[in-house]
C-alpha cells in the first residue's frame, strides 16, 4: 500500500498492519508544531479514512517529547501553499481527527502539552508511557486555546479544566488517567507492545460498527469557538505574551 505523502520534514510515515503509523519527529524543537506538521496531520486523518484496508490512524512522538505545542517562535518551515486555505483554522487537525471514520490512537512516548494535548482529546484511544507529563499552558502566553476550552472539561470535569488552565500546572500520567484525560497507562518499556496489541483489538472489530460508535460519541461533543483566538491574535496581551516566550521571560501584562 502507498504511503501518504504529508508535505511535512517533521512527520516520520510507514503502514504496518493496515495501520498508517505517523511519528512527530522534530527534537531540535522539542517536537513543536509548524503549520505544514499541523496540516499534515490533518491530511493524514483524511487519508486514513478514505483509504480501503487502512484500519486506523496511530500518533506517536520521537525521544522524550510527544508535542509541545504551536511553534511560537515561527521557525517552521515555509510552505507558500498555506494561503491557499481560506480558513485558517482549518490548518489544525484536530476536527478531522474526530470526523475521521476510523480509530484514531495517540501513542504518548514524553511530554505532551498544549497542542501535543488536543491531539490527544481529539483522539479515539490513548494510551501513555509512565514517564509522560502534561501541561496547558496557553494562558502563560495570552493565547487562549478554542479546541482545548471545548474538550479540556468534557475529560476532566469543568472544576479540574478550569484548575489546569488557570494554573498551567505540571501534572504526570498517573494523574491524566485518574482525572479521565488519557484511556491507559502503561510502563514505558511496554508502551509500543500494549499500543500494538490495542491495533489489534480495533482490527477484529466491525469496521462500520467502531464508525457508528464513533459518530455517536462525537455528536454529542460542543463545536470548538473557532474565532476565539482570532478576537486576541491582535491584543497587546497577546503581542508581549508572545514576545515573553521568545525571550524567555515572564510576561508584564499590559
Amino acid at each position: 500500500m502507498e504511503v501518504p505523502e504529508l508535505g511535512s520534514p517533521g512527520l516520520v510515515v510507514h503502514i504496518d498492519n493496515g495501520v498508517l503509523h505517523v511519528r512527530i519527529d522534530r527534537t531540535d524543537r522539542r517536537n513543536a508544531f509548524t503549520q505544514d506538521m499541523y496540516r499534515g496531520l490533518k491530511r493524514a486523518a483524511i487519508h486514513v479514512d478514505r483509504t480501503l484496508g487502512l484500519d486506523a490512524l496511530c500518533l506517536t512522538g520521537t525521544g522524550e517529547w510527544f508535542g509541545a505545542g504551536g511553534d511560537m517562535a515561527g521557525q517552521g518551515a515555509t510552505d507558500d501553499t498555506l494561503v491557499a486555505e481560506w480558513d485558517p483554522t482549518d490548518h489544525f487537525p484536530f476536527r478531522h481527527f474526530e470526523r475521521c471514520r476510523k480509530p484514531i490512537v495517540t501513542k504518548i512516548n514524553g511530554v505532551c502539552q498544549a497542542g501535543g494535548l488536543n491531539l490527544v482529546m481529539y483522539s479515539d484511544i490513548s494510551i501513555a508511557s509512565d514517564r509522560a507529563t502534561f501541561r496547558v499552558p496557553e494562558l502563560l502566553r495570552g493565547a487562549p486555546d478554542a479546541w482545548m476550552a471545548a474538550r479540556l472539561a468534557e475529560h476532566v470535569g469543568l472544576a479540574r479544566a478550569k484548575y489546569l488552565y488557570f494554573t498551567a500546572a505540571r501534572f504526570d500520567a498517573a494523574e491524566a488517567a485518574a482525572m479521565g484525560l488519557v484511556g491507559k497507562v502503561v510502563p514505558h518499556d511496554e508502551l509500543d507492545a500494549h499500543v500494538e496489541w490495542v491495533l489489534e483489538q480495533i482490527r477484529r472489530t466491525g469496521p462500520t460498527a467502531r464508525a457508528e460508535i464513533k459518530r455517536d460519541f462525537n455528536q454529542r461533543l460542543p463545536e470548538p469557538d473557532a474565532n476565539m483566538f482570532s478576537r486576541m491574535i491582535g491584543s497587546a496581551e497577546m503581542a508581549e505574551g508572545m514576545r515573553a516566550f521568545v525571550e524567555k521571560r515572564p510576561p508584564e501584562w499590559p
